[in-house]
């Protein structure tokens, strides 16, 4: 850290004028103030003759632009630029500042490592109301999904993610897609690879849900042998989990949630509970807000609690 006033050096690299760009006393409210509205705004205070300045304001410009538009940076030259220093107290360089909705939230003065830095955007960048049309782009692959598109859809999601490695929405969509095809090798795989900032979020522990019940599919029962079976017999608890299973896998899944809602009525503790476990399957691998996993959540609640 130096202290303002001391010998010169040579000023930092330009960067990228549409994410990263110089300011002035006279532009700063528009730059940084009313620009932070919409997307973080990091402020670095630097000068042509501050040594610590040379290693960090590139740092700052390269996390900046990994971020791809979800954080802008601004440059103050403290030397040309004293008002606006002043008015933010700024006494030694390099100094830093992070202004969302207007406001300055976080900072930090002097130099510090690279990884603090990736850390310090990466957390703004969570903050950002950007997202490069990415939103519209998930919404798109959805639609296309729901309509049978798959190969866009799958298209979509991949493009996303290649813009966004740790777009849990994403990688979910297109394991999603892979599903929808007949893939399931290929989901599965899909989900192993994925980065551990993600790798146990909602939308992927959704879709292991969705491949274990596809898995299971696959060496269903015949459904009439398995009704006639539970009819027969209705503590036939092993008939009416298969029954469940082959309910499931011909796409009728609320009748698979009352046939294992029945079992566990029963018995709950058959086969080390097998029923509830197989219904947090169900649940998990519908839509968080389904009616079948609201009620059906209900359903068992009730039934746990009585």
């Amino acid at each position: 850290m130096l202290e303002l006033g001391q010998t010169p050096n040579a000023a930092p690299d330009a960067a990228p004028a549409d994410l990263i760009k110089d300011t002035t006393d006279a532009t700063f409210m528009a730059d940084v103030v009313d620009a932070s509205q919409t997307t973080p705004v990091i402020v670095d205070f630097w000068a042509p003759w501050c040594g610590p300045c040379k290693t960090l304001g590139p740092q700052l410009e390269a996390a900046v632009t990994a971020a791809k538009g979800k954080v802008r940076m601004v440059k103050v030259n403290v030397d040309e630029n004293q008002q606006i220093a002043a008015q933010l107290r700024v006494q030694s360089i390099p100094m830093v500042y992070a202004f969302v909705d207007g406001q300055p939230i976080d900072g930090f003065q002097g130099a510090v490592p690279e990884s603090q830095i990736k850390d310090f955007v990466t957390k703004l960048a969570a903050m950002s109301k950007e997202d490069g049309g990415l939103a519209e782009a998930l919404e798109a692959a959805e639609e296309m999904l729901s309509m049978g598109e798959h190969d866009d859809a799958a298209q979509t999601f991949a493009a996303i993610l290649g813009e966004e490695p740790e777009n849990a929405a994403a990688m979910g969509g297109l394991a999603r897609a892979h599903l929808a095809m007949g893939q399931v090798d290929e989901a599965e795989q899909l989900l192993s690879t994925a980065p551990d900032a993600i790798f146990n979020a909602p939308e992927l522990e959704a879709v292991r849900a969705q491949i274990e019940l596809a898995r299971q599919a696959e060496s269903a029962g015949p459904l009439a042998e398995l009704q006639a079976a539970v009819d027969a017999n209705p503590d036939d608890h092993a008939a009416r989990f298969e029954l469940a299973q082959a309910l499931h896998a011909n796409g009728d899944v609320e009748q698979a949630v009352d046939q294992l809602l029945e079992l566990f009525r029963r018995d709950r503790e058959w086969e080390d509970a097998k029923a509830k476990t197989q219904l947090f399957t169900i649940f998990d691998a519908l839509p968080p807000q389904d009616p079948i996993a609201l009620t059906g959540r209900r359903r068992l609640s009730s039934m746990i609690f009585a």
